[in-house]
């Protein structure tokens, strides 16, 4: 969700608050051990920065050319934005703001509002069509300004919740991987807020006053299936505290000799001789870390 409204409810802080002045730091070293932890961008590296006028996008710009500043490695940072030509969008507002904070920037401009509107009924969800079309020219200018990684914007809460809605109505355990290689197979796709939180995220958009541009297109359509998993995932974190911490770190640590996924481990070819880094855990019940509160203890329900 990248509306103007829905950080209403947020306290404005201050720029040079200490309290913000945490929260930039939290944001920025928490993109820099993402870029660490999984080799984002090396020396060398242009990075192309999908801004779409949304929190994320312009907290993601912002991270990454503070981190340029002291980064060990060299690396061009220029942004880049779609104009879809959807009716009424303004289009000087982000090429306004580029200049004003002096970054490389490209402005595509394609009809792809018409096109959705032409294929896609009357009530219909044009996300997915959107996606399709917005991912090819995206391809495209990076390749035309020679980008060697493209920039997203999505961020830990993101990921979390494409994995439950995989495994709720895909059925798969798949997320938002921090990295990967784009469907043409010439492009490196990075996602360095892969370990910021949305809240976080919102704060600090919210104080830096960006200018934010909702998305029009679909009249700010809301996929449902990804509503309900949001509001599942605030209500753990609410009632759980750790709980959406937990969620995160075992994206890092699957065993997939304790799944199910026959292309992942051989099971067929298990024997007694078979060495497993774990072992049999049927008849044992599994420990639980102690509750964060003197009040909240999780079950195995939970």
């Amino acid at each position: 969700m990248n509306t103007a409204t829905e950080t209403a409810a947020e306290p404005l802080e201050h720029r040079h608050s200490n309290n913000f002045l945490r929260l930039k730091k939290k944001l920025e070293r928490s993109v820099g051990e993402a870029i660490g932890d999984y080799n984002m961008i090396g020396d060398g590296d242009t990075v192309m920065v999908c801004v779409s006028g949304g929190k994320d996008s312009y907290t993601l710009l912002s991270c990454l050319l503070a981190l340029r500043e002291r980064a060990p490695v060299d690396f061009r940072i220029l942004a880049m934005n779609l104009d879809q030509k959807q009716p009424g969008f303004p289009d000087h507002i982000l090429p306004e703001y580029f200049e004003s904070i002096g970054v490389e920037y490209r402005i595509v401009t394609e009809d792809t509002y018409s096109i959705v509107k032409d294929k896609i009924p009357e009530g219909k969800t044009t996300c997915s069509l959107c996606s399709r079309l917005r991912r090819g020219i995206i391809y495209r200018t990076a390749k035309e300004i020679g980008a060697t990684r493209i920039a997203l914007g999505h961020h830990r809460d993101d990921m979390l919740e494409t994995l439950f809605l995989n495994m709720f109505f895909g059925g798969k355990i798949k997320a938002m991987p921090p990295k990967l290689v784009s469907d043409d197979g010439n492009h490196v796709v990075i996602r360095p807020l892969a370990y910021c939180t949305e809240s976080d995220i919102v704060r600090f958009a919210r104080t830096m006053d960006f200018p934010i541009i909702p998305c029009n297109l679909c009249g700010s359509q809301e996929n449902a299936q990804r509503k309900q998993i949001k509001n599942m995932l605030q209500t753990w974190a609410r009632d759980f505290p750790g709980r959406i911490e937990s969620l995160t770190t075992s994206l890092k640590n699957v065993v997939p000799s304790h799944l199910a996924d026959q292309k992942l481990f051989d099971f067929v070819g298990v024997d007694r001789n078979t060495i497993l880094t774990e072992g049999d855990i049927a008849f044992d019940r599994e420990p639980l870390p102690e509750p964060t509160t003197g009040i909240l203890r999780l079950h195995p329900g939970q």
